[in-house]
Parts: C-alpha cells; sequence; structure tokens
C-alpha cells in the first residue's frame, strides 16, 4: 500500500518518527505539567490537545495550506502574532492565576479545567506556525515527487507519526501522574507548576515572535 501511494523508505520515517517524537521539548514539559496538576485526565487532555493541534497541521500539509504559508509572508506574519499573542496571552494568565489543589479544583467543575487543558494544547500548535513549516520540510521527503497521490500519502505519513507520539505522549502522562499524587494535593506545588507552564508559554510566545519566514 505504501509503494502504491508514491511512499519511500516509511521504516526510516517511523524510525525517524519515534525518535523525534521522544526527544524533550515543550510539549513534553506541558504534558507533565498539567499531569502533574490535574492526574491522569489532565495529562491524557494535553496529548489530545496537542496532537489535534498537530492533526490540523497534517491536513494543511496535505492539501497545501503549509506551502501558502510558506510563500506568502503576509500570511506567515498574520499567523505568527496570532500565535505569538495567544500564547504570551495564556503564558501571563497563568502566572497571575492563584492554584489549588486538586480536590478543590474538581470540586469547583473540573471539566472545565481540562477543556481548557486541551484547547491550550490544541491552539498552542495550530497557531504556531514552526509546526506548519515542520511537516512541510518533513513529510515530503518519504513521498516520491511523481506520485499522483500525494495528498493521501502526506496523511498516511502524517496519522502515523501523530499516533505513535500519542502513544509514546500517554506513557509520559501516565508516569508523571503517577509520581506525582502527592503533589497534586498541594496548593503551593500546583502554584509552582503553574509558573513554571506559564513561563513555558511566555518563552514559547517570544520564540514565535522572533520566527522569520524561510
Amino acid at each position: 500500500m505504501a509503494e502504491a501511494l508514491g511512499i519511500h523508505e516509511l521504516w526510516l520515517f517511523i524510525l525517524s518518527g519515534l525518535l523525534l517524537n521522544i526527544t524533550p521539548g515543550p510539549d513534553t514539559a506541558y504534558i507533565i505539567g498539567r499531569s502533574i496538576q490535574f492526574g491522569w485526565r489532565g495529562g491524557a487532555a494535553a496529548v489530545i490537545g496537542i496532537c489535534t493541534g498537530c492533526l490540523v497541521h497534517v491536513f494543511g500539509a496535505a492539501i497545501g495550506l503549509s506551502a501558502l504559508l510558506m510563500a506568502s509572508s503576509a500570511a506567515f506574519t498574520v499567523l505568527k502574532w496570532a500565535g505569538a499573542a495567544y500564547l504570551l496571552f495564556t503564558g501571563v494568565q497563568m502566572l497571575l492565576s492563584r492554584s489549588r489543589p486538586l480536590a478543590e479544583v474538581a470540586a469547583a467543575g473540573g471539566d472545565t479545567s481540562l477543556a481548557r487543558v486541551f484547547w491550550q494544547g490544541a491552539l498552542t500548535n495550530v497557531l504556531n506556525p514552526k509546526v506548519a513549516l515542520f511537516f512541510l520540510a518533513f513529510l515530503p521527503q518519504f513521498v516520491a515527487a511523481e506520485s499522483p497521490h500525494k495528498t493521501v500519502a502526506f496523511l498516511v505519513l502524517g496519522l502515523i507519526f501523530i499516533t505513535s507520539g500519542m502513544l509514546w505522549c500517554f506513557c509520559i502522562a501516565a508516569f508523571a501522574a503517577r509520581a506525582a499524587g502527592r503533589i497534586r494535593q498541594s496548593a503551593g506545588a500546583v502554584a509552582w507548576v503553574n509558573r513554571a507552564l506559564g513561563g513555558l508559554f511566555v518563552y514559547l510566545g517570544i520564540r514565535v515572535a522572533m520566527l522569520e519566514a524561510r
């Protein structure tokens, strides 16, 4: 099937994807932080949100939106500043928020917090042009230039990449949640985690704002 779609060296793509997915980065830090705060459910919500954001970029690469983003400086600039503004706003909000123990959060409506965790993870990736350019640069290397099924090939490769990353991130979330059971009951510890995540969002916002189109 892979050969019929013009996909070549699938084994190398899977290996490269695994290595990229297990390399620690901002997404890993976000998943660990949310797992510490909200337990396994919070970590899972973060994972699903991040993967949803990546899926948007895979579809974008498949239908050519990422190529348009790369070619149009205006489109790139709009997405860049929208992403930077969202990340900075979210980061500052986290830095200024007052965290509570997990029991209090659940009593006040934990589902709302989990929904927020999901959307933060998703929007962090959707509004980051760097993620779009990554998929645009990575996926075509494993698809034959003359293939008449490039769109389907991009989608298949993207789903393989996201699936392997999701499984790995679920393992991270489960481990972090199990290791931090007592931390979640401490308002002070949760507050420090929230500040660390806020600082991460601010850092990412600055990084995105400084990103230049290639």
